[in-house]
């Protein structure tokens, strides 16, 4: 399924979800800045231009391209009390690796800047974005990952109905060392089935 050639922008009660030009790098790189050590430790490893206006100026451009292929779908989360145009970035969502055929699938990662922890946002975000992919995007689909000690992240998945699938052993390179994850996936919602006529 082709991806609009419009910007998404997805808006909930206090956030607003959306893809950001090239001339929006400097609020990208500030959210990352501010959150090296916050989220560094659980991503994987980054390239040595990661926090520069202009690996973001590039990237946000690839970014839009990805979405127009309809390869990957990448977020950023600003406050929806602030000017669309000026709001700083305070978390991001990307729905990778987006999968057609009989799959129609994609994974799911996600991050928060540390000073808006602990107030449900993630979670309001991350039910905006998925039912975007399953009603908007046609997704059957949605997998995610996290690290066995982040309790945090796992409560969020549950709390959006995702099940646990399985556990992979030295799944993914994070900060110079494989680390386990576990594995969950959430599915789309089916439609309650047609009613059988009443007999004769």
């Amino acid at each position: 399924m082709a991806s609009d050639k419009h910007p998404v922008l997805l808006t909930t009660e206090r956030l607003r979800l959306t893809q950001l030009p090239p001339d929006a790098a400097a609020r990208v790189v500030a959210y990352h800045e501010a959150n090296r050590d916050h989220l560094g430790p659980v991503s994987p490893t980054r390239p040595p231009n990661f926090f520069t206006l202009t690996y973001w100026r590039t990237r946000l451009a690839q970014d839009l391209e990805d979405a127009r292929l309809d390869v990957s779908l990448r977020l950023v989360i600003l406050p929806r009390s602030e000017p669309l145009s000026s709001a700083p970035v305070i978390g991001n969502i990307s729905l990778t690796h987006i999968r057609r055929g009989p799959l129609q699938a994609a994974d799911l990662g996600y991050g928060l800047d540390h000073r808006h922890e602990r107030r449900g946002l993630m979670t309001e975000a991350l039910r905006a974005v998925c039912t975007h992919a399953f009603i908007s995007m046609g997704l059957h689909r949605i997998q995610a990952n996290h690290l066995p000690e982040n309790l945090r992240s796992a409560a969020v998945l549950r709390r959006l109905g995702f099940a646990v699938e399985g556990y992979a052993r030295d799944f993914l390179l994070i900060d110079g060392r494989w680390r386990d994850h576990v594995l969950t996936s959430l599915v789309a919602p089916q439609p309650p089935p047609d009613p059988v006529p009443p007999g004769p």
